[in-house]
């Protein structure tokens, strides 16, 4: 302590001699300078002890202080049993058990507790993310950076509709919420997420690390709150205590039928829509290049749709080519359906790449994410070829989004199946490598898929499905399909071997259920990502398909694939108990087999 060095400082008593030999006073100013040496040292000593004292009390006080803490902060029994489900449990209690209610809650109530805590803990992130828009960015940066701001906006969004409180006008009712609903919005919302963190995987620098640092424990708090749900909410309809209004439900679904099936946000002109002729629909707006329409340009057409609209804005697109920047129906855009002119008529075409500096999110030649999205008779491409590597065509992460008759081009990562449910009937897909990818519930019905000719020492991938959690209710199911090999790859087909897919994240699942299959499809089916990655994790079927590339038994040993010999477990993928089509497509007036066969 300071004052143990006050003595040590102090002169030492002396004899100073006279200079007339005087007597010289030298006792009485050393019993003096000995009486107050004293009391300074007595001064010295009783602070050493008070202040040891003080800090015994202050240790004291703090360990009482946080015992009282721990004793406070134990889980109750529920908790405890919540948070031991999810696959972060030490997270899940950390994170809970501050929050208002939580230690009070029963299981079920939990599920309310652990998505609003998830909500507020990203709606703070994406504020204090926005922060740094003005900071210096290279255009990677920038392009991750937006993307990520976009992202995190629509977490928000799918957390807000799973408690029930969102507006999206394109749902029949956010009260009304069923199920599949929430485990939908709770996947994409842990996609959004996946997908951010992505867009910065090959960067480095400041935005980098201050973006993570704002993002810490999202995606696993999103996780913890998917797999609470699924537990405790999702396996059954009785959500007393959470605002998820199923009575409601269930007098919809009374209503339903009695009205030929289709939807309350749908008239029954809405859901002839898809069948009709061009030149029997009244458009809400036309987009024509010549002028002769209400716009010269696609852009033009969408700033013009609504927002949250409940009626279909119906937009046709002339015939031609549309080659705009940063074509999006963005999340608000609700309800909106493109028709064009017919495959190779009306072609909406774009060149960006990953060479271009920007993530493979922002490449897309055109992207919806308004839920409701439809589109038919239309050709989407893009046109950077094989050497430009990840360059997308067509991105949707909207919900009950419908492609009809349409062409679908490009090379690596032609088909962006971002999140959410989406149905592709009668379309034509082409690519080379991963070029069906993401992370939605998507059935591809009735399509063809054309491999294409790759680059030297590539191989080529109809898929890679990027299913990152055991509890989203995703996948990618190729149904009735045809696989072919398009003329430049026929030549060489042994040269360049096509996969049906490989395992972009640890719980891929993707199948194919009665497809014909080309000879260029290799005869062990599948390709490994990297080693012995998710080969005991993933799912991967096939269910009666048939062509020659259909043997079965040169196939992979992978713990993770099956051979489907069961009609129930196939059936698990097909419209009707996959996307839920039962419930929404019909309304689409799109003709579709909503179980294995007619």
């Amino acid at each position: 302590m300071e004052y143990g060095r006050l003595g040590p400082t102090e002169p030492k008593g002396s004899s100073i001699p006279s200079m007339n030999n005087e007597p010289t006073s030298t006792v009485k100013p050393k019993k003096k300078k000995s009486t107050k040496l004293k009391l300074l040292l007595i001064v010295a000593a009783t602070l050493m002890v008070a202040s040891a004292i003080c800090a015994a009390l202050v240790v004291t006080l703090r360990n009482t202080a946080a015992a009282s803490k721990l004793r406070r902060r134990h889980p109750s029994e529920a908790m405890s049993r919540t948070c031991g489900k999810t696959l972060y449990p030490s997270l899940c209690l950390d994170s809970l058990i501050d929050f208002p209610g939580a230690l009070a809650a029963s299981d079920k109530e939990l599920v309310h507790i652990s998505v609003n805590m998830t909500l507020q803990r990203v709606g703070r992130a994406l504020y204090h993310a926005s922060e740094f828009t003005n900071l210096p960015m290279g255009s990677h940066e920038r392009s991750a950076y937006d993307a990520c701001l976009e992202l995190l906006d629509d977490s928000v969004d799918f957390l807000t509709r799973s408690l029930g409180g969102g507006d999206d006008a394109a749902s029949a009712s956010s009260a009304a919420a069923s199920t599949q609903d929430i485990l939908t919005w709770l996947s994409a919302s842990l996609t959004s997420h996946d997908t951010c963190d992505e867009g910065f995987e090959e960067l480095r620098g400041d935005v980098k690390n201050q973006m993570s640092d704002r993002l810490k424990d999202l995606p696993q708090l999103v996780s913890n709150s998917l797999a609470i749900y699924s537990a405790i909410g999702g396996g059954n309809d009785d959500f007393s205590g959470i605002p998820i209004q199923n009575r409601r439900r269930k007098l919809l679904d009374k209503v339903k039928k009695h009205t030929s099936n289709f939807p309350t946000w749908l008239s029954r002109k809405d859901r002839m829509l898809l069948d009709m002729p061009v030149s029997a629909l009244s458009a809400d707006i036309v987009v024509s290049q010549d002028g002769n329409g209400t716009y010269k340009t696609i852009a033009e057409a969408i700033k013009k749709v609504p927002e949250h609209n409940t009626r279909r804005t119906i937009i046709y697109v002339k015939a031609g080519k549309y080659e705009e920047d940063n074509l999006k129906v963005g999340r608000k855009k609700t309800n909106v359906m493109f028709i064009g002119d017919g495959k190779g008529k009306t072609v909406i075409t774009g060149g960006r790449n990953i060479f271009d500096k920007i993530t493979t999110f922002h490449t897309a030649s055109f992207a919806a994410t308004g839920a409701g999205f439809i589109a038919r008779d239309i050709s989407f491409e893009n046109w950077a070829g094989p050497s430009k590597h990840q360059a997308v065509a067509l991105r949707i992460g909207a919900d009950h989004a419908v492609i009809f008759r349409c062409n679908i081009i490009g090379y690596q990562d032609t088909l962006y199946i971002h999140s959410q449910r989406q149905f592709y009937r009668e379309c034509d897909i082409y690519g080379t490598v991963d070029f069906i990818f993401g992370n939605a519930a998507a059935v591809i019905q009735s399509c063809t898929i054309h491999a294409r000719k790759p680059m030297p020492l590539q191989k080529n991938t109809i898929t890679a499905q990027n299913r990152k959690d055991p509890n989203q209710n995703t996948g990618i199911s190729i149904h009735a399909c045809k696989l072919v090999a398009e003329p430049d790859l026929e030549k060489e087909k042994d040269a360049y071997p096509t996969y049906l897919g490989r395992p972009w994240k640890l719980y891929s699942r993707t199948v194919y259920l009665l497809s014909n299959m080309g000879d260029h499809i290799h005869p062990s089916g599948w390709l490994e990502w990297n080693a012995t990655f998710a080969l005991d994790t993933l799912y991967y079927g096939e269910y009666m398909n048939y062509g020659p590339g259909s043997a079965l038994g040169q196939r992979v040993k992978w713990p993770g694939y099956r051979v489907i010999k069961s009609a129930e477990e196939a059936s698990r993928f097909t419209v009707a108990q996959f996307i839920y089509g039962s419930s929404w497509l019909p309304s689409t007036g799109v003709a579709f087999l909503s179980g294995l066969s007619t």
